[in-house]
């Protein structure tokens, strides 16, 4: 029989969406600005405060989230760039629903300047601002795609440990092998709390909007080798950061115990030999279970200036594959599925004892 997916359904009461309280909160203040360059400050007490005249958001406000993601504000130049995006974003709006997270999607430039992979921190910050009922906002880039529909953020293990950001990587590439690539700032976890506006803060100001742009990139090629190119971006920002202050790690998670995201090209060829037995095997790299988030770096599906390590054939077709595999996670439960990968017009029907194998 098909599988159910057990997070379906929410015990907790709903938030009263309409309810505005008589009190003024800190959305009152004239000088309230989401802009990367305008500073917050008591931001802890203000989204206590607004918590408590707000009581219906109450009760599980510390695994409250809410995903963001987004993409250019013009069409695609690659003529499958803009189909390969609206399914991405289906893919995620297809695990929030699944899961009773919010999403929202962002399609224009938050700060002239901070254009790229940089755009992704103004419209963090504006969503912490934005949301103050979520203890939890997700980035994602459009290149990611969720390939276990299951598996739910383990946000008590952050929470027990007090982190306050959330990326994959690895410390020893950070420290002893200095990459560029010890880690992925294309999707993270980052908590609602004073300590990560102060963070974005710093991160941002190594970015377009810092006058000192030129020199942080010059920085970063001194102390990882084998950045390809010369403009200061986002993850060696952020690694450069881990790097001159370890303490930062009391802070920050380097979460490498599942794929909170990985690598599409090791990832994909393995899609074909899941099955349901992936639950008794773990969840890394080696094991059976299903890859959480398929991340197809270097494949630039809208622009199509993709990595020139691989041909653009393969990224699409990658793409699809990766698209369907999730899709026959949400599609098996209304009988159906997509019994060739590469194939996203055909669906075949399910009996209702349909055996839960493969592919998917």
């Amino acid at each position: 029989m098909p599988r159910v997916f057990s997070d379906i359904g929410c015990t907790r009461p709903a938030p009263n969406l309409r309810f505005d309280p008589p009190d003024s909160t800190f959305y009152d203040d004239p000088e309230l600005r989401y802009s990367i360059e305008k500073k917050v400050t008591g931001w802890d007490e203000k989204r206590k405060e607004w918590l408590k005249r707000h009581p219906t958001f109450a009760a599980g406000a510390k695994d409250r989230l809410v995903m963001v993601t987004g993409s250019q504000p013009n069409p695609c130049r690659n003529p499958i760039g803009d189909h390969l995006l609206l399914r991405a974003f289906k893919n995620k709006v297809d695990y929030c629903r699944i899961h009773g997270y919010d999403v929202f999607y962002n399609n224009v430039l938050l700060h002239p300047r901070m254009k790229s992979y940089w755009a992704k921190l103004p419209v963090v910050k504006a969503a912490m601002l934005a949301h103050p009922e979520a203890e939890w906002i997700w980035w994602v880039d459009s290149d990611a795609l969720i390939t276990d529909m299951e598996y739910k953020l383990p946000l008590d293990r952050y929470n027990y440990k007090g982190h306050n950001l959330v990326v994959h990587g690895w410390s020893k590439m950070i420290y002893e092998e200095k990459s560029w690539t010890s880690l992925n700032a294309g999707v993270f976890l980052i908590r609602n709390c004073q300590w990560s506006m102060d963070f974005i803060d710093v991160w941002a100001n190594m970015g377009p909007i810092s006058p000192d742009y030129k020199k942080w990139g010059v920085i970063q090629r001194s102390v990882f080798k084998d950045k390809l190119f010369p403009e200061s971006d986002d993850q060696s920002a952020l690694i450069y950061l881990l790097f001159k202050d370890r303490r930062l790690t009391d802070k920050i998670y380097l979460e490498g115990e599942y794929y909170f995201e990985g690598y599409w090209v090791e990832i994909v060829p393995t899609y074909a030999n899941i099955t349901e037995k992936y639950t008794d095997a773990g969840n890394g790299r080696w094991s059976w279970r299903r890859p959480f988030i398929t991340h197809f770096t270097g494949c630039q599906p809208c622009s199509g200036d993709h990595n020139q390590i691989y041909a653009g054939e393969s990224c699409w077709s990658g793409m699809v594959k990766a698209l369907n595999f999730a899709d026959n996670q949400v599609l098996r439960k209304y009988g159906f599925m997509h019994p060739d990968l590469l194939d996203s017009n055909t669906v075949t029907e399910t009996p209702f004892d349909y055996p839960d194998e493969g592919p998917w």
